[in-house]
């Protein structure tokens, strides 16, 4: 009777978060007050169980990049990039839309691809304005670059985040093992891009509205741009070298996040205005929803039937994580779905015989993960973001406008996901 009530709390909650029909943090939290009434969620199983506890160094890690992105907002970074993406562009659309992929990708790798589209999606609406050009393909393009980018590191996408803390990998693991599809896939992205845009980007911006922008011009305070670049190279240096260091990415986050605080003398009321308290809190609930159902063993349960099923057959197994995560993911948001499958991948893993970093579930799950971000406009927190500062713009971008071209790039995205699986992890 309990795990039958435990599961329709799960599913009552999930399907708000999915459906956003309540805000997401609200129905997260109102499934954890559930799952306390039954007895399910106390203090001891939600802040200190290792299995079904919230964990904290996806917490710290997030709180940690969030300060240093913070910090680094004040200095106009970020609006510099955009304004040197259009003035190299020369006027032309298409190139324009290539080096903002590009931008986007290469941002999202290195910060979480929410925070990264919150800072670049404004500006990109202000250099359309300025050229007049269509806001429509490039911040949808704009979405498609940060799912992806986030893709190629640990710290690019939530997903990444739990399945490293639930996995044990590393920092490099990730360069090792995902940064490498990335690369071609984003080439292949601005290929793509050009192509399904190709009417809206024939238009050419006079040359010299484009040269007139001034990227240097958004750079508000050089010294403390110069001091945040230094940090945040450290702290990369550090994230590859952790385990050398014996330090975890989350204690690297916050003491990165610490110096740079205190070395450009940034006032708590401007780094702690940009965390994203209710990404945290929502993290820490959905820790608990789903430590829950481990307690009541349906975790472990549906473990054994997919480690039954699929155990002594690696590729169909990882041919299922890779479509199947995408797919799932495609129309629920890809946090709740991660948090909720790692478990279970993490039975896979353990029937397969094979614990070491180069599983290929593992790495067919994050892709899948990842990629099915772009599969419709509620598959990623990005994607909601971007459609919401298009619509207070007054540049709406509804539903089908994103899914049309959302479908036929994560499509492309995972073949080329799948073949690199297949020839690394089973040909090579």
């Amino acid at each position: 009777m309990i795990t039958a009530a435990a599961i329709g709390v799960f599913l009552v909650a999930y399907a708000f978060i999915a459906t956003e029909r309540i805000d997401r943090v609200a129905a997260a939290l109102g499934g954890v007050a559930a799952m306390t009434v039954l007895g399910l969620v106390d203090a001891d199983s939600a802040f200190f169980d290792h299995d079904t506890g919230v964990d904290w160094n996806v917490i710290f890690l997030l709180f940690g990049m969030m300060v240093i992105v913070g910090v680094l907002k004040q200095t106009g970074l970020f609006e510099y990039l955009a304004l040197w993406a259009a003035r190299a562009s020369g006027g032309r659309p298409a190139r324009l839309l290539g080096l903002l992929i590009v931008v986007t990708a290469l941002a999202s790798a290195l910060l979480d691809n929410v925070t990264t589209v919150l800072l670049v999606a404004p500006v990109t609406l202000s250099v359309c304005a300025r050229l007049g050009l269509p806001t429509t393909p490039y911040l949808v393009s704009l979405i498609f670059a940060s799912n992806i980018g986030g893709t190629a590191t640990l710290i690019g996408d939530p997903p990444n985040i739990i399945i490293a803390s639930r996995a044990g990998l590393s920092f490099n693991d990730f360069l090792v093992h995902t940064l490498p599809v990335t690369v071609v896939i984003v080439a292949l992205l601005v290929v793509l891009c050009r192509f399904l845009y190709r009417r809206e980007l024939r238009a050419v911006v006079p040359l010299e509205d484009a040269v007139q922008l001034d990227p240097a011009s958004a750079i508000r305070d050089p010294r403390r741009l110069a001091i945040c670049l230094v940090v945040l190279t450290v702290v990369m240096v550090a994230f590859g070298l952790h385990t050398v260091l014996h330090l975890d990415p989350s204690v690297v986050a916050m003491l990165g996040a610490g110096a740079m605080v205190l070395l450009t003398r940034t006032s708590s009321e401007e780094f702690l205005e940009e965390v994203e308290w209710g990404t945290l809190v929502f993290f820490m609930a959905l820790f608990a929803l789903v430590g829950a159902l481990v307690q009541v063993g349906v975790i472990g349960d549906l473990g054994e039937l997919a480690a039954d099923a699929l155990g002594d057959r690696p590729l169909v197994a990882a041919t299922t994580l890779l479509f199947g995560s995408a797919i799932v993911g495609g129309f629920v948001d890809n946090i709740p779905y991660t948090a909720a499958t790692v478990p279970i991948v993490q039975d896979l893993v353990g029937a397969s015989g094979d614990t070491s970093s180069g599983n290929p579930l593992w790495w067919a799950f994050a892709l899948g993960a990842d990629l099915g971000g772009n599969t419709t406009a509620v598959a990623a927190g990005a994607n909601v973001v971007v459609l919401g500062i298009a619509h207070s713009a007054g540049r709406p971008i509804t539903f089908w406008q994103f899914t049309r071209n959302g479908l036929i790039v994560t499509f492309m995205s995972l073949c080329v996901a799948w073949l690199y699986v297949w020839l690394r992890y089973f040909v090579m």
